[in-house]
């Protein structure tokens, strides 16, 4: 990099908002599961919108690539840099502005923490809905440069849903402040939802004025075993409506998953005994303290007699709720465990969830010889994790597996990402999910908001020719 560029952005930032040489740890340069050999030569740590502004004006000028990180959590390799990019992290930029709860909004910068943003949020009695395993460390300009989903996507919605307004820095500096704490605005373009899950590719978020809720009275939660997926799926309907919208969670996971939390994650208890096919989280948040438990034990029961359930644990208390949450937390752990192997985030409608694995096992096995599947995900809203495992194959056929599922998923019309976006590591299957009109208004977009390709270049697709 030029001298006196640096010296530019040493002018904008401080010594300290500048790091190069030994000061850029491998922190800047590695994702959670160890990927990312560029090192970056400098990482620019600005406090504010204005100096990230001027910071851009200058890449704008140099032609010089940047990439943008938040808390480093994201699982499809976003957020590393490449050869000749700079980073720029937004760690700095991390406060709570504002928060009003009578009018459900907090504000806040774009690097502040998901777990900064729920602490807030309960230190006023409301809660920020939005939830993550990585909650401690991810950011929310990531949450929303990912459309961030969760756990209670059911009741809630995604990071799109709880997002009112987003302050963003375009590719030469521009500042565009469509920050608003309105649900209802309808003057022109809903401009924030051009950041809003673009991954860096049209702007950098600085700061987001996001919605709050009131803090829940109740919760309740029971831990289910199930022996068939269609029982599973009609539970899924019955909950659905004798809860209604107090229904916050329904998760799923089937039995060699389950196994596998129970024997590789530390301190996991098993709520229902092995041996079923498939397990299920139930979370009811409501507001009636004196009938939410007996409504939810009803609609237990209920299901239990129609055979939808063979055996369930209700929580008693605030300790058996978190339990029976570690169960289902631990499967992110659990499918990590078996690595070396091969992840996937995608979204299918119910009955390609009831036939996946049967599906999936028969194409893999063919191919590969034996292969282990682990499965599981918030069934409510479509989106499954799984771990696809070529047993004594180090390392993994890592390509074939992704054709074999990806494959799968564009001929039954679901989504190759559900909440983890595309990155770099999707970005060659974005047409099983997208189709060539799509793809083309895509570049449109991004040709018209950075013409010289420099935010996030190569992620999510790539803009030389036709190539994704």
């Amino acid at each position: 990099m030029q001298t006196d560029i640096l010296e530019n952005f040493r002018d904008i930032l401080g010594a300290t908002g500048v790091l190069s040489g030994t000061d850029v740890h491998p922190g800047y340069h590695t994702d959670p599961r160890g990927v990312g050999d560029v090192k970056p030569d400098v990482v620019l740590r600005p406090t504010s919108t204005a100096e990230l502004s001027q910071i851009m004006a200058i890449c704008h000028a140099a032609t010089q690539p940047v990439v943008v990180q938040g808390g480093l959590t994201g699982l499809v390799v976003g957020a590393i840099p490449q050869h000749g990019e700079i980073v720029i992290s937004l760690e700095r930029m991390n406060k709570v502005e504002s928060i009003d709860p009578k009018a459900g909004t907090i504000t806040v910068q774009a690097g502040t923490a998901l777990q900064v943003v729920q602490e807030a949020a309960d230190a006023h009695d409301m809660v920020y809905p939005l939830d993550l395993g990585s909650r401690g460390s991810c950011s929310i300009g990531g949450n929303l440069a990912t459309n961030a989903g969760g756990n209670r996507v059911i009741r809630y919605g995604m990071t799109r849903d709880l997002t009112l307004g987003v302050e963003a820095v375009l590719a030469d500096g521009t500042i565009v402040n469509s920050l608003n704490g309105y649900i209802k605005n309808n003057t022109g373009y809903d401009l924030k939802q051009l950041f809003i899950g673009s991954e860096g590719t049209l702007g950098l978020i600085t700061r987001a004025t996001l919605r709050l809720f009131p803090k829940p009275k109740t919760q309740v939660v029971a831990f289910c075993a199930a022996d068939s997926f269609d029982a599973v799926s009609d539970l899924m309907s019955h909950m659905r409506s004798a809860l209604g919208a107090d229904l916050s969670a329904f998760e799923v996971i089937w039995a060699k998953t389950y196994d596998a939390i129970l024997s590789d994650v530390a301190g996991v208890k098993a709520p229902v005994a092995v041996g079923h096919p498939f397990y299920v989280l139930i979370e009811m948040m409501g507001s009636d303290p004196a009938g939410d438990t007996e409504k939810f034990e009803t609609s237990l029961a209920q299901a239990l007699e129609r055979d939808m359930i063979v055996d369930a644990v209700l929580s008693r208390s605030t300790a058996e709720i978190n339990a029976f949450w570690e169960v289902r937390d631990g499967m992110a752990h659990a499918m990590g465990k078996q690595q070396p192997a091969v992840g996937f985030d995608i979204s299918l409608s119910i009955p390609d969830m009831k036939t996946i694995e049967e599906v999936l096992l028969t194409r893999l096995q063919n191919a590969l010889g034996d292969v282990r599947l682990y499965i599981g995900g918030h069934l409510a809203d479509g989106n499954l994790h799984l771990v696809a495992k070529a047993v004594g194959d180090e390392p993994q056929p890592k390509g074939q597996i992704q054709e074999i599922v990806y494959g799968w998923v564009g001929e039954v019309g679901g989504s190759i990402s559900a909440e983890h976006g595309i990155g770099t590591l999707k970005r060659a299957y974005l047409g099983q999910s997208r189709n060539s009109a799509e793809l083309a208004l895509m570049r449109t977009l991004k040709q018209a908001m950075d013409p010289k390709n420099i935010l996030n270049p190569g992620r999510v697709f790539s803009m030389q020719g036709n190539h994704l």
